[in-house]
C-alpha cells in the first residue's frame, strides 16, 4: 500500500492540473476552435432559366404555359454528415428556415456553432414537423412565429403549417382569373390521422466536401427547380387538374440538386 499511494497521489494531481486549465481558458477561444458557421444557399429556377416572378412564361411537361407571382417552402430539420460518417444535427431552435423568392436574403440558411470537420452529405425536411406544427406558441419564433414574418405560411382555419406555396396564372387555371395555387401542408395530424407532406431530401456532395473550420465557412449553393413539382420523377403533373397534394409533395421532394460550393 505505501508503494502504490505515492502513484494515486501523482493521478490525482495530474488531473486536478488539467482541470485548472481547462478552467482558465476562454471559453469564447475553444468554441471558435471547435466550431464554425455553415450556409446553404437556395437558388430558385424553373429547369434551366432563373426564376422571375411575374412576368417570364414557362412550359411543364403537360405543355401548359404558366407564370408564377409566389413561391416560399419551409426548410427544416438540418443534419449534416461528415467524411467519415458521423452527423451533427442543427439544433432544433435554430433548424427552421423560410425561403421566398421574393425576398433575396432569405434564401441563405445561416448555421452557426457547426462542429469543425469534412462535410458530405446535407439532409433536410421541407416543411414543418408534426413536433412545431403542435407545440406551444412560445416555442413558435422568428419564422414560425404565426403573428408575423410567416407571411401567410400557416392555417389558421386547418392548424398547420403550409410547406410549400406556389402560385401563378396559366391560361389552364381557374376559368375565372386564370390563376392557380398548391398550397401543401398536413404532417400526419393531431386528434385525427391526415397525410403527412413532410419530405426528407438527403443530398450526397459527390466530389465536393464543405470543410467547416474555426476559419473557413464553405457555403452549399442549391438549384432548386420549380419545374419539377409538376414534371415529377414518376409523375408529371396538370395545373388544369386539381391534383393530390400527396403527389405534389412527391414530387418537390426531387427539385434540389447540389451546384458548387463556395
Amino acid at each position: 500500500m505505501n508503494t502504490l499511494f505515492p502513484k494515486y497521489k501523482l493521478l490525482l494531481f495530474t488531473l486536478l492540473s488539467i482541470l485548472v486549465l481547462n478552467a482558465c481558458s476562454d471559453p469564447a477561444e475553444v468554441e471558435n476552435v471547435a466550431t464554425g458557421k455553415f450556409k446553404i444557399e437556395f437558388d430558385n429556377y424553373v429547369g434551366t432559366k432563373n426564376l422571375v416572378l411575374n412576368s417570364v412564361t414557362y412550359q411543364n411537361a403537360q405543355n401548359e404555359d404558366f407564370t408564377v407571382s409566389k413561391f416560399d417552402y419551409y426548410i427544416s430539420n438540418i443534419k449534416l454528415t461528415r467524411a467519415d460518417g458521423s452527423s451533427y444535427t442543427v439544433p432544433q431552435d435554430s433548424s427552421y428556415f423560410l425561403i421566398r423568392e421574393d425576398i433575396k436574403a432569405s434564401q441563405i440558411a445561416l448555421l452557426n456553432n457547426v462542429p469543425i470537420g469534412d462535410y458530405k452529405t446535407i439532409e433536410f425536411m421541407v416543411g414543418v414537423d408534426s413536433l412545431r406544427n403542435t407545440a406551444p406558441i412560445e416555442k413558435l419564433k422568428g419564422v414560425l412565429d404565426q403573428t408575423g414574418g410567416m407571411d401567410g405560411m400557416y392555417w389558421q382555419w386547418n392548424s398547420g403549417y403550409i410547406h410549400m406555396k406556389l402560385e401563378g396564372t396559366s391560361p389552364v387555371g381557374n376559368p375565372v382569373n386564370n390563376k392557380f395555387y398548391y398550397h401543401i401542408g398536413l404532417y400526419g395530424g393531431y386528434n385525427e390521422r391526415t397525410v403527412n407532406n413532410t419530405r426528407i431530401v438527403k443530398l450526397p456532395l459527390g466530389d465536393l466536401t464543405a470543410s467547416v473550420t474555426g476559419q473557413k465557412s464553405p457555403e452549399v449553393h442549391l438549384i432548386v427547380d420549380l419545374l419539377k413539382v409538376f414534371n415529377g420523377p414518376g409523375t408529371n403533373l396538370s395545373i388544369k387538374q386539381q391534383e393530390q397534394s400527396q403527389k405534389v409533395a412527391n414530387n418537390y421532394a426531387h427539385m434540389f440538386t447540389v451546384d458548387h460550393i463556395h
